[in-house]
Order: C-alpha cells, then structure tokens, then sequence
C-alpha cells in the first residue's frame, strides 16, 4: 500500500483506497517538509488541559495549523496569544484519521524580540551611566504605610491580587487605586500622569506600578523614556511589580524597590503588620507558657503547705498582683492622657490655623468682599463701568451700589 508511486496516480492503475491516498500524501509531505521556518501570526489559539498548545498560524492570503507540545511549550519564555507575531521552527506532520496535515513545532519566539532586548540593553546602558539606578537615589520603603496608592490597569488581574493579598494581611490599609492603561500607544503617557497626579496631591505614603504578565513587548510601556524619569522624579517611594517573576521591564531598576510579581508587592508593603502579628502570637503563647510553669511551681509547693499558710501566701501574692496591676493601669491612664493631650493641642493649632484663613475672619478684621451682579469677585477697578451695579459684603451684612465713575 506504502509503495504506490506518487507518479503513476495519473495512470490507469484502478481504484485506490483513501488509506492509499492519504499514506502517499503523507510520505510525501513529512519528507519534503522538515526543519522548516515559517513566520505568521497566531489565532484560534488554545492551550490543553494536558499542556499541549493549538494554534492557526496565518498570513494574509493563508494559514496552516499548528500545534506545540507540552515539553515544549513548558520552557516558552512568554505567553503566546492571539495577534502575536511569531516564529515558529518544525516538521510538516499528516493526520491521517482527519486527513489533515500541520506543523509539528519545535519551538516558537515571537518576531522581532532580539531587536527589542537589544532597544531596552541599551536605554539601561544609557540610564546606569545617567546614575538613574544608583543606590543611593533610591528611597525607603515605609514600613508602616497608612496609605498605598496602586497604579494599573482598573479592570486586570494584577489589581485584584494586590488587593486580596492586602484584604487578607492587612484589611485596615487605605487603598487608592488610579486607573491607567498598562498596554498601547498611550498606556505609558496614563501611567506617568498617574504618577504626578499621586505626586502633586501627596495621594499616599508609597506608590505600587504595575500588571500582570504578558509578552516583552506588552510589557514595554514600563521601559518607555517618560516612565523610567517620572518613577525617578517621585517624590513618594515606587514599587515596580511588573509582570511574572521571569519578567523584566527598565521601571524595575529606577524604581525603589523591586517586587517579582504584583502580589509580592502586596506583601512588601504590609510585611511590617504581619512581623508584629507574629511577635505578638510568639510572645502570648510564651506567657501563657511561663504562668502555668509558674502555677505548676506554685501547686507544688502549695502541696507541702497548711491550708492557713497557703491562704496567707495566695493572698500576699494577689495583693502584690493587685497593686503591681493599679501601677500598671496609672501608668497607661497616664500615657493615654498625655497622647489625649498632644492630639488636642494639635487639632486646637490646626483649628486656629483654619481659622485665620477663614474669609469670615478677614470680615471680621474690617476687609470687605465686592462681587458684580454675576456674583463675580471684583479684584480690579476695571471690572466695573459707570452704571454697573455691584455689591459690597462686610462681616456683617451687604449692601448694594452702583458704579457712579471709575478711577
């Protein structure tokens, strides 16, 4: 069956079966087509439960399918996606039960990535020797921010892990989320104006950049000029949590700390909380450990004892115990006062500062306030004409007038 000759098809050499058929186009194919190159671009794309990745790979004017194999596709750097412009190297393969044939790939790189690593080399050659990643331009991370405000994209999966990881290990944390684009032409024009904004209004104590994983070029708006000098310009220290672990952007070396993945950025900024929470766990268990060492002590020496002298020794300790614990309240009693005391002379000072700036206040001081008929404050003789009327507001009351002449 295998040996027809692809040639003597066209003679009369009777009926041949779709086994026959398909046997020669298979042979024929799968040794004229091997160590191919194609380039094209990925759709229909689909990956297994098993691991094995489907995908069409297409031009213009045709396409061809192609599949990659679980061993394979476990060592891709990247996460192939619909759009994506590829290189893929492999053998023409025939499914004879469908009478199909594919491309059996080897492996699969997206065009143009080498020109891209060599662009963003060389902006990190040209910024190290700017002195934008040096160390000591860096800031420190607070330890205990009262405020985090996240810069991504509003609908992605990099903000909804930060924010669980912050619900789960610190719930009682601000969270300011400023949406911006994390991908296309714009993307990188959104997030340097989220920084400033966040900047300009002092909107938090540090400041997270970043999305979740993607291809090298999803990822470049966080290499772009205007983000790399807009994170180095920050007033408030950034986080860069950029993509999976394996993943890199320049934001990553200009920024004050670098966090693998958006979720490990969570955890940077509330390790703090979590540490005291541990400590405070380790030192109650260590208490309750020493008081029933203590009470054991005591139990065993209250065995060798007379009930009266027990009685005398129990109730010696407790009055010592009660007047160690008044101590102790007195003290606290007066640690809060003095903090009670401290927050009130602050909020008297801000409340006479408030005060000061109050327009009633100036009023008050003999100043008045004169507003057009639109209710416009006039600043400037020029603003009214003879015949214009006016108002005139004092502490207390108003008046109405009208312009009899301007000087």
């Amino acid at each position: 069956m295998n040996d027809i000759n692809p040639a003597d098809l066209g003679k009369e050499m009777g009926t041949v079966s779709v086994s026959q058929i398909t046997s020669i186009i298979k042979n024929t194919l799968e040794s004229c087509f091997v160590n191919l190159t194609v380039t094209g671009e990925i759709s229909g794309f689909k990956k297994a439960t098993s691991g094995h990745i489907y995908f069409t790979l297409k031009d213009e004017n045709a396409c061809i399918s192609c599949v990659l194999w679980r061993t394979k596709a476990f060592g891709l750097d990247f996460v192939p996606k619909n759009g994506d412009k590829v290189v893929v190297h492999g053998n023409v393969s025939v499914y004879e039960a469908r009478g199909t044939y594919q491309i059996v790939c080897s492996s699969l790189k997206l065009c143009g990535i080498g020109d891209i690593l060599a662009m963003l080399e060389k902006r990190k050659r040209e910024y190290e020797k700017e002195g934008l990643f040096d160390e000591n331009r860096k800031k420190a991370i607070p330890s205990r921010p009262k405020k985090i405000v996240i810069i991504t994209s509003g609908t992605g999966a990099a903000l909804h892990d930060i924010m669980n990881v912050l619900k789960r290990r610190n719930a009682g944390i601000d969270l300011l989320v400023l949406p911006a684009a994390v991908q296309g032409n714009n993307s990188s024009k959104e997030i340097v104006f989220r920084i400033q904004e966040a900047n300009e209004f002092l909107l938090g104590d540090v400041i997270i950049v970043g999305r979740g994983g993607g291809s090298l070029e999803d990822l470049l708006s966080f290499s772009e000029d205007n983000v790399v000098r807009a994170i180095s310009e920050s007033e408030i220290p950034i986080i860069s949590a950029v993509g999976h672990e394996i993943d890199w952007a320049l934001s990553d070396y200009v920024a004050d700390l670098r966090a693998p993945t958006p979720s490990a950025a969570a955890e940077m900024v509330c390790r703090e909380s979590i540490e005291e929470k541990d400590k405070a766990l380790k030192l109650t268990k260590a208490i309750i450990s020493s008081i029933n060492s203590k009470l054991m002590e005591e139990k065993l020496r209250f065995s060798n004892c007379n009930i009266s002298f027990s009685h005398y020794i129990v109730d010696n300790r407790l009055s010592n115990a009660r007047m160690r614990n008044e101590s102790y309240i007195e003290s606290w009693r007066t640690l809060v006062l003095r903090r009670f005391d401290l927050q009130k002379a602050s909020f008297s000072r801000i409340k006479t500062e408030l005060e000061a700036l109050s327009p009633q206040k100036i009023l008050d001081r003999g100043f008045s306030i004169v507003t057009d008929e639109n209710k416009n404050v006039i600043s400037n003789s020029k603003m009214l004409s003879k015949g214009a009327g006016f108002e005139i507001q004092f502490a207390k009351g108003r008046i109405k007038a009208v312009c009899k002449g301007v000087e």
